[in-house]
Parts: C-alpha cells; sequence; structure tokens
C-alpha cells in the first residue's frame, strides 16, 4: 500500500507550530504554543493520522524537577523527508506561517 503525502496544517494553529518545529528540526522548548489547549502528544498524533507525516517518537526515562522520575519524549521527522517536503512545498508553507504570524521564517536549508 503506498504511503500517503503529508499534508501541511492551517500555518497560525497549534498543529502548524508543532510541524514548522520539525521542519525546522529545531528543539520545540517548553509548550509555548500549545499551553492550555492541547497536549503535544495530541498534537503529534494527528499530524501522524490526519495529515500523514512520518513522525518518528523516542522515550526515556527522566527526572521531573521536583525529583520524581518520569519519562521524557522527543518527536522528530527523518532528514530525507524534512528535506522532501522543503523541497515540494514546505518553504512556502514556512514563509506563509511567518507572513500569518508577522515573524521572519526559521533557517532551513
Amino acid at each position: 500500500m503506498p504511503s500517503k503525502s503529508p499534508i501541511y496544517p492551517g500555518p497560525t494553529t497549534a498543529r502548524g507550530a508543532v510541524l514548522a518545529v520539525l521542519l525546522s528540526n529545531e528543539d520545540q522548548t517548553g509548550a509555548e504554543p500549545l499551553r492550555g489547549r492541547v497536549t503535544l502528544a495530541a498534537i503529534v498524533r494527528a499530524l501522524k493520522r490526519k495529515y500523514n507525516w512520518p513522525i518518528e517518537t523516542s522515550s526515556f526515562p527522566s527526572n521531573a524537577v521536583d525529583g520524581r522520575a518520569t519519562w521524557a519524549t522527543v518527536y522528530s521527522l527523518p532528514p530525507d523527508v524534512i528535506k522532501r517536503a522543503l523541497e515540494r512545498g514546505g518553504r512556502d508553507w514556512l514563509k506563509s506561517r511567518a507572513v500569518s504570524r508577522r515573524q521572519p521564517p526559521p533557517d532551513v536549508e
């Protein structure tokens, strides 16, 4: 069964904010665009299932600020997926996101 092509979410949505971080291959510190709305895990799940992005997940043991043992999860896109996405409209999508938010687009190669 052939895989479906990824779809870009609305540029100013929380899904768009998360995808922009994944495409720029930058770390997302904290959950600023998500605060009070929805969990990062729920957005990643929607990007995988509804928008067909092959997001990879890696979890590892960590310590919470208060010393409790917990798990940390890292989400990423494979480098070849990022490269193809940027070549096939991703740069324009990131620019439209920046224009919508009136911010300079992230540096992407």
